[in-house]
C-alpha cells in the first residue's frame, strides 16, 4: 500500500466534495487542485562560495530534495553580474513531497512567525499564490541555535489549476492556509 500524505487525504475526502458544491461543478476533474510548489532563494552576485553552498544546503533541508542552481542569463554591469554567474537556487515539488511541504508550511512554519496574523489573501489573477519568507529559520528542519551566518530569504509559489483568484483562494482556504482577515470582514462582525 502506497503512502498518502495527510493533506492529500484531506483534499480527496473533504475539499473536493465541498468545492464541487460551492463552485457548482459536477465533473470532479474541473475542481481546482495544486499542481506544483516552487521554492526559490536568491543571493547577491558578490556572495562567496561558502554562502552559496550554505543556501543550497538549507533549501535542500527544507524541500527534501536538492535544488537547482540558477545562473544569470545576461550580464548587467550596474549590478556587477556576468553571464553564467550563479545567482540563486530553486526547487520544484510535486506529488507527495508537495503535499508534505505544504502541510509543514501551513501547520508548523507559518505559526512560528512572530506576531503572525495571517498571510495576504492576494493571488496573481490566475489562481496561483506567492508568498515571501524573510527568514528560513521558521522551518523545523533548520537549526536555530545561532550557527547561521545570515538569514536566507525564500519565495514560495503555489501553482493551482484554478481559473480565477476566488477558486484558488477557496481551495487554499479549505486546505488550511491562514489568510489574513480583511478590514471589511472584521468590521462586519
Amino acid at each position: 500500500m502506497a503512502y498518502t500524505p495527510i493533506l492529500k487525504k484531506l483534499y480527496d475526502e473533504q475539499v473536493v466534495p465541498e468545492l464541487k458544491k460551492e463552485l457548482g461543478v459536477t465533473n470532479p476533474h474541473m475542481v481546482p487542485r495544486i499542481t506544483k510548489i516552487v521554492l526559490n532563494s536568491a543571493y547577491s552576485a558578490d556572495a562567496d562560495k561558502n554562502h552559496q553552498a550554505e543556501v543550497v544546503k538549507e533549501i535542500s533541508k527544507i524541500a527534501g530534495q536538492k535544488p537547482v542552481v540558477t545562473h544569470a542569463r545576461k550580464s548587467v554591469a550596474n549590478f556587477h553580474v556576468r553571464e553564467g554567474m550563479p545567482l540563486g537556487c530553486m526547487v520544484t515539488l510535486r506529488g507527495a513531497a508537495m503535499y508534505e511541504f505544504l502541510a509543514r508550511l501551513i501547520y508548523i512554519a507559518l505559526p512560528m512567525i512572530r506576531d503572525f496574523r495571517g498571510v495576504s489573501n492576494r493571488l496573481d489573477g490566475r489562481g496561483n499564490y506567492s508568498l515571501g519568507i524573510a527568514d528560513h529559520s521558521i522551518f523545523a528542519e533548520t537549526p536555530s541555535d545561532g550557527t547561521q551566518k545570515a538569514n536566507i530569504g525564500l519565495d514560495i509559489t503555489i501553482v493551482t489549476t484554478a481559473t480565477d483568484d476566488n477558486a484558488g483562494r477557496l481551495l487554499l482556504r479549505k486546505l488550511g492556509m491562514p489568510f489574513r482577515k480583511s478590514a471589511k470582514a472584521a468590521a462586519a462582525k
